[in-house]
């Protein structure tokens, strides 16, 4: 480990020591409000400080709780958005088949699909996942998402593409809902 490295680990460290308590009363406060029991206010805190400390930046952070909390949110909403994605799925493999029951194998394969979906949508620019999102999970059509995003339909169709040729080969089209085909 390099003497920038220890110090960047030193700094994160103390500002682990000198604001976690803080920030895990902010997430169990935010939690509670929405309702989310499988978020651990814990789990979200560390894994912020995670993130911070796999910057690469050693500079001295002026205002450390606003971050702190901006990581956070974007954590709190990847899961949410997660929880969300996890829901329609199991919706729509409801009402494909009711009485079919998944086998413990198939619904960790399911999982496992959903997981590498999540990690490819982490990766697309905030818009083109907003786009997706919307698309395929609450099933809104192009001109709808355009006129929400501001943006052209040629723009939402460019960034579904784009979103498509990323995310779509990692899933089998059963554990994604298909509200609306591509156009």
């Amino acid at each position: 480990m390099s003497g920038a490295d220890t110090t960047h680990s030193d700094y994160v460290g103390g500002l682990f020591r000198s604001h976690y308590d803080w920030l895990c009363s902010r997430l169990r406060y935010h939690l509670h409000h929405s309702l989310d029991s499988g978020a651990s206010a814990e789990d979200i805190a560390a894994d912020t400080f995670v993130q911070l400390l796999s910057r690469p930046e050693v500079l001295p952070i002026r205002q450390p709780r606003a971050l702190l909390t901006t990581i956070s949110q974007r954590l709190m909403y990847q899961r949410w958005r997660r929880r969300d994605l996890e829901r329609a799925v199991l919706e729509q493999l409801q009402q494909q088949a009711p009485r079919w029951t998944l086998s413990i194998e198939r619904q960790a394969q399911h999982r496992q699909a959903l997981e590498a979906l999540e990690r490819c949508l982490r990766g697309l620019p905030p818009k083109v996942r907003h786009t997706f999102v919307r698309s395929r999970v609450d099933g809104l059509t192009y001109p709808q998402i355009a006129v929400e995003l501001g943006i052209s339909s040629r723009s939402v169709s460019d960034y579904m593409t784009r979103a498509a040729r990323r995310c779509l080969p990692l899933a089998d089209d059963s554990l994604v809902p298909d509200h609306n085909a591509f156009h």
